[in-house]
């Protein structure tokens, strides 16, 4: 069974919204370098002196963003994938198998890749 227009548009509107939430997030924890995104703490990079306090306080919050940064750009990038995917018709296609996605799956995850 392949994907109906109407489900097409569905899911479409879930992930390019899903993607906007997410650029926000990456935004407000980081920084694009290079074309990739970085973890950042807010503030650490304007203050020249500071407490010892405050620059562990800091580090701490950079260690975290870090991974959250990290964990934020690799679904950001699986929904910019099946986006393309839309784009070039191979959308709700099991990219081991060449069997159709159930419906339900991409509804749960309008990322997947693979109907298990």
């Amino acid at each position: 069974m392949t994907v109906s227009s109407t489900d097409m548009r569905l899911l479409r509107s879930l992930l390019e919204e899903e993607r906007g939430t997410l650029a926000k997030s990456l935004s407000e924890h980081g920084r694009k370098v290079n074309g990739d995104w970085q973890g950042t703490p807010r503030g650490f990079e304007d203050e020249v002196e500071s407490e010892p306090e405050d620059t562990a306080d800091r580090m701490e919050e950079l260690a975290t963003n870090v991974a959250l940064v990290e964990e934020l750009e690799r679904r950001y990038r699986e929904v910019e994938d099946a986006l393309g995917r839309m784009d070039d018709g191979s959308y709700g296609i099991d990219e081991k198998t060449g069997k159709p996605i159930p419906l339900e799956r991409l509804r749960a995850n309008p990322t997947a890749r693979s109907g298990v």
